[in-house]
């Protein structure tokens, strides 16, 4: 009775040191999965905050007059060239 108890808590043990190797080694393949996504995370901040910058730089009202003048050929209409349309 005594080997049969032995036995079986030789075989428990057994059993939970597999556990513990199987749950270390889930736990450092996660590990290195969420340092990869917060280093894309990170990456892809970095990206927005360029992207905001040059959305703020291409919608500033300077450039935008800019670009009308220069590729447009577009000018503010003199007073003589004003005309005022009245229903």
């Amino acid at each position: 009775m005594t080997r049969i108890a032995v036995i079986v808590l030789v075989i428990a043990a057994v059993i939970s040191a597999i556990a513990v190797v199987h749950a270390r080694h889930q736990h450092r393949e996660l590990y290195v999965q969420l340092t990869r996504l917060e280093h894309a995370r990170d990456e892809l901040n970095i990206e927005f905050g360029r992207l905001q910058l040059e959305q703020a730089t291409w919608s500033e009202s300077n450039r935008i007059d800019q670009v009308a003048r220069t590729r447009l050929g577009m000018k503010f209409p003199g007073p003589g060239e004003i005309v005022v349309v009245r229903p």
